[in-house]
């Protein structure tokens, strides 16, 4: 069992190089709502969400992930956090914070990756013909597009899924809840190709998939939650009517039972949209483990997902790829 250091994802920072296409997109179309902006930085929330931001948009040369923001489980927890992040030898320092949030302690995670972890927040009420109509809730209900809710996760790229998902676990915390290992005819032993942590009661708030390029800090897709899976169906429809391919889905994951759909912003960053699944409060749970051929994605076995699923961002020559998985399942 492990000591509950971090209570929530809180946000991600993601670049564009479609600026006001990316924008659109994500108020109009995903029905996020602008909380403020500050110089390049347009903050959005989702209109179930009681913290400033979950989405920090930035202009950027490509697609890419500029960090992933956690709130600590109290100020205690976030102390403890970083002694532990510090004796790992990933600690970048401490910053005083953002329209968001406080103080808060960047750090980097084995895949490159950069953290935010912080306690202090910035919350968010509506005021005027926006005030919530029922006091648990930050905002009146007035749906836009999709209407997500809040952010559910977020997918990250490594060349070891399952050494980073140990080290989350025993750095901070994290559960390891699920993973998939490649099918026995693919002859890479038990190689973890996807694995799946959780600080909550989720299945997962970040997934950890196979990347052989060797570059480090990649991400595959930010998911945001909508509450009913009906609504992920009428999803659909509002992004065909936007003029947005769906790259794939909707279906359901057997990892995390969750419904999905994913697509493309116009920057490019892969969007998943989720709904369903299940919740386990267990501080012990034993790590599941999957093979793609029991449905470990495609819940219902029936169709294979697109090659363009395993592209992440930022793009980068993929030409080195089938070397370096070579070498890397080899010495796991």
């Amino acid at each position: 069992m492990y000591e509950r250091l971090i209570s929530q994802l809180a946000h991600v920072r993601v670049v564009t190089p479609r600026i006001e296409e990316s924008l659109l997109f994500y108020k109009e179309v995903l029905g996020l709502v602008e909380s403020s902006r500050d110089g390049s930085s347009v903050f959005l929330r989702g209109w179930g969400e009681h913290f400033h931001h979950s989405l920090e948009l930035v202009e950027g040369p490509q697609p890419a992930l500029g960090h992933i923001g956690w709130r600590a489980q109290g100020p205690e927890q976030l102390d403890a956090a970083v002694k532990r992040i510090e004796a790992a030898r990933a600690g970048i320092g401490w910053f005083d914070g953002n329209a968001g949030h406080g103080k808060a302690y960047r750090y980097r995670g084995p895949g490159g990756h950069e953290h935010h972890l912080f306690w202090d927040v910035t919350r968010f009420r509506a005021e005027g013909d926006m005030a919530p109509l029922f006091p648990n809730r930050p905002q009146r209900f007035r749906p836009r597009g999709v209407a997500a809710r809040s952010i559910d996760h977020v997918t990250i790229a490594t060349a070891h899924p399952e050494k980073d998902a140990h080290w989350y676990r025993e750095t901070l915390g994290h559960r390891y809840m699920e993973a998939t290992v490649a099918d026995p005819e693919a002859n890479f032993g038990e190689f973890v190709v996807f694995g799946m942590t959780t600080v909550c009661e989720r299945s997962h708030d970040m997934g950890l998939v196979a990347d052989f390029s060797g570059a480090q800090g990649r991400v595959n897709h930010i998911a945001y939650w909508v509450d009913q899976r009906e609504d992920l169906r009428r999803a659909a429809d509002v992004l065909l009517d936007a003029g947005i391919d769906i790259e794939f889905g909707p279906g359901r994951h057997g990892m995390g039972e969750q419904d999905y759909l994913y697509c493309r912003e116009p920057g490019g960053m892969r969007i998943e949209l989720n709904s369903g699944g299940y919740h386990n409060y267990e501080p012990d749970f034993e790590t599941v483990r999957w093979t793609p051929s029991q449905g470990s994605n495609v819940y219902y076995r029936n169709l294979k997902m697109p090659h363009s699923m395993h592209e992440s961002f930022p793009p980068v020559d993929m030409s080195q790829a089938a070397d370096n998985m070579a070498k890397t399942t080899l010495f796991v």
